[in-house]
């Protein structure tokens, strides 16, 4: 028996209703809730209208996705380490979001990043942006296709092919039906189906391990430590160099810092009361299936120690399926099938959706301002079944693990979009010339020194390399460093002073902080400027020097 039966459903019919049941549950949401969108504003932003509840749901439904239901647990059985510490820097991001430039944004009235790159760097900055972004959600959604496809291989018995190209086809459909509305609400809910499948199987898996701690499986899995040091006695031991777990900061803290499809969730709620809230929840509902990420991953590797059984690299994925299948009965791995679905369709949906804005929205609508509703509302449903085909027909050739497209697409968020928002919020001599510089120059290098594009030409090299880690490590900071020091060069030459509308873009500083009295001197410190240019430039050098990862 091979290991694609092995690990099969016997009877997926049951499987089958859980799934439809789901789908079309989805479909009626998305009709439904989009009829309250009138104008292509409200298609995109669900009217400024969701609640800090619905949105914190939504955003930890885009947030977690297939990568932390499927790939951070194949991970975990690969590499045999605890990733706490990578769900630290993913935690650490969510207060930043709000407090670094969502709320300035959201009052600024934008609803994508790249709006905010448009209005504070000028058009071909916000095009460049918006060019890295649509790249990063294709990277981000590839991800997702991949293990939605994976689940319905595991759920139909068909290949990968097939099961790719009707599971994305369905996804497509719903999204571009219910626009962002729908995908809010539809995200709510997966985030409650995603999580109950998620941690009340895995305590019925821990307590035919034996545990003690079962009925709270995010925490309560200590007592199986003693048998996990016996079967498997390095899995706490911190296998790598300190460069690794630095890496993390830029890759994953900065990096879903400029995820569009987070920050489009700030520009949905409904006030800024609202969207500080919303992070509030959001941070809840991340711990408690974040932690349950790890103790899933933990009962991977402690089963596969101890049972004897033999999961093929190809396999490491289906991790939480094969654990269900292998302890809890059919209906129950049924349940979880569709909870996984819903995992990945939450963040495609907020992906497709992110890349339908940046394509409609910042590119085609800046070119042609002045296209009518019905033209507009086409473009809107073709932009994201465009994003939506191109991830599909990326993801038929895979990487191995899920969760490597979406570590990649963290990275270059870091690199290209971030900065830019960050430094623009927060100092005022931050021009158009140091942002286009930074962003062009560090985004291709990251993507130059990727082991994808030129396998020779590969910082570092190994896992951190294939996962982003050590293109960031280089390349945020390089942006970091480019768009401060050009931006302080330009400022000071006559000739291309005078080229900046940089009084507009100092007012624009203290606007969206909400001051109603401008202030020559606030966000405009040249020391600071000088400051963050050295650090960035300190961690440029220490990105190339060679050591142990």
């Amino acid at each position: 028996m091979d290991n694609a039966q092995q690990w099969a459903l016997e009877d997926p019919t049951i499987g089958i209703i859980f799934v439809a049941a789901s789908f079309i549950f989805f479909y009626f949401i998305g009709w439904y809730s989009a009829r309250a969108a009138k104008t292509s504003t409200d298609y995109w932003t669900a009217g400024r209208s969701i609640g800090a509840v619905t949105n914190g749901l939504g955003m930890a439904s885009s947030y977690m996705s297939l990568a932390t239901f499927m790939g951070v647990t194949a991970l975990i059985l690969k590499l045999k380490v605890p990733f706490v510490y990578m769900w630290i820097q993913f935690g650490l991001s969510i207060p930043l979001i709000t407090l670094w430039y969502g709320t300035p944004l959201r009052r600024m009235g934008v609803f994508t990043p790249a709006q905010f790159v448009r209005e504070r760097y000028g058009l071909k900055t916000s095009y460049t942006v918006a060019m890295f972004m649509v790249l990063i959600m294709v990277m981000y959604a590839i991800g997702q296709m991949i293990g939605v496809a994976k689940v319905f291989e595991m759920l139909f018995g068909v290949n990968y092919t097939l099961a790719l190209v009707c599971g994305g086809a369905l996804i497509v459909g719903y999204v571009a039906i219910g626009g962002m509305y729908g995908t809010s609400y539809n995200a709510a809910f997966q985030m409650i189906l995603m999580g109950v499948a998620f941690i009340v199987p895995l305590g019925a898996i821990m307590k035919a391990m034996g545990s003690s701690g079962w009925y709270f499986p995010p925490l309560l899995y200590a007592d199986m430590v003693p048998a996990m040091l016996a079967a498997v006695p390095d899995f706490f031991d911190m296998k790598f160099g300190f460069k690794w777990y630095f890496a993390l900061i830029p890759t994953l803290t900065i990096g879903a810092m400029g995820l569009p499809h987070l920050g489009m969730r700030v520009y949905t709620a409904s006030n800024l009361k609202s969207a500080r809230g919303a992070m509030v929840w959001f941070t809840f509902f991340c711990g408690i299936t974040f932690s349950a990420t790890y103790a899933m991953g933990f009962s991977g590797v402690f089963f596969q120690a101890t049972s004897g059984a033999t999961i093929a690299p190809t396999d490491y994925d289906k991790i939480t399926l094969i654990l269900n299948g292998v302890y809890n009965p059919p209906w129950v791995l049924a349940f979880v099938i569709a909870g996984a679905i819903a995992a990945g369709l939450s963040t495609i949906s907020a992906n497709l959706m992110a890349i339908g804005a940046l394509i409609a929205q910042d590119i085609i609508a800046t070119l042609k301002p002045n296209l009518d509703e019905a033209k507009t509302k086409v473009l809107n449903y073709s932009a994201i079944a465009g994003g939506g085909i191109i991830a599909i027909l990326i993801a038929l050739n895979p990487p191995d693990f899920l969760v490597v497209s979406v570590l990649c697409a963290f990275g270059l968020a870091g690199v290209t979009v971030a900065p830019l928002v960050i430094l623009g919020v927060w100092w005022k001599q931050a021009n158009r010339y140091g942002a286009f510089a930074g962003t062009f120059i560090s985004g291709i290098l990251y993507i130059a020194i990727s082991p994808y594009i030129f396998p020779e030409f590969v910082l570092a090299g190994g896992l951190p390399a294939k996962l982003g880690m050590s293109g960031a490590l280089l390349c945020v900071p390089l942006c970091f460093f480019l768009v401060t020091t050009v931006s302080m060069i330009t400022n000071r030459i006559p000739a291309l002073v005078n080229r900046i509308p940089h009084e507009e873009d100092k007012r624009l500083v203290d606007s969206i902080h909400g001051w109603t009295v401008y202030s020559e001197e606030r966000y405009n410190s040249t020391m600071a400027g000088v400051i963050i240019s050295v650090v960035s430039l300190f961690f440029v050098i220490y990105a190339i020097l060679p050591s142990g990862w």
